[in-house]
């Protein structure tokens, strides 16, 4: 099967050795997305809703460098830093996703690579 990296200007550029995105046959894979714009400017530091929304704009800014949308989403894993923000996190999610909504992981974790990071979240699509 073949793979093709998905890069796209409008999400932050990997820092190591990953790609935003990879299209393995008819499934996107899209790496976990975080609070930074395309420049890498975190934004919302200490809020969980515009940490979401900023993570949630970069998936779509990666998806669509895969021809692919929201409405392809099949999985998403969300990563936060306290599972208290949990509600806040499906509220937003709600303006992005709709029914019937990716099926969905969420674990909660010790920290992130930067402190000022809140959230995270990777997906698969099918296209």
């Amino acid at each position: 099967m073949e793979k093709t990296e998905i890069i796209t200007q409008n999400a932050p550029k990997p820092f190591g050795i990953f790609s935003q995105g990879i299209k393995a046959g008819k499934f996107l894979f899209i790496s976990g997305q975080v609070a930074k714009d395309a420049v890498g400017q975190v934004i919302g530091k200490g809020d969980i809703k515009a940490q979401t929304r900023q993570c949630l704009e970069n998936l779509k800014a990666v998806l669509q460098g895969g021809g692919a949308t929201l409405e392809d989403v099949v999985k998403v894993t969300v990563f936060v830093a306290d599972i208290r923000h949990l509600n806040a996190i499906h509220e937003v999610r709600a303006e992005y996703f709709q029914k019937p909504y990716p099926a969905s992981t969420l674990v909660e974790i010790s920290h992130f690579t930067d402190p000022h990071y809140l959230v995270e979240i990777e997906a698969t699509a099918m296209i």
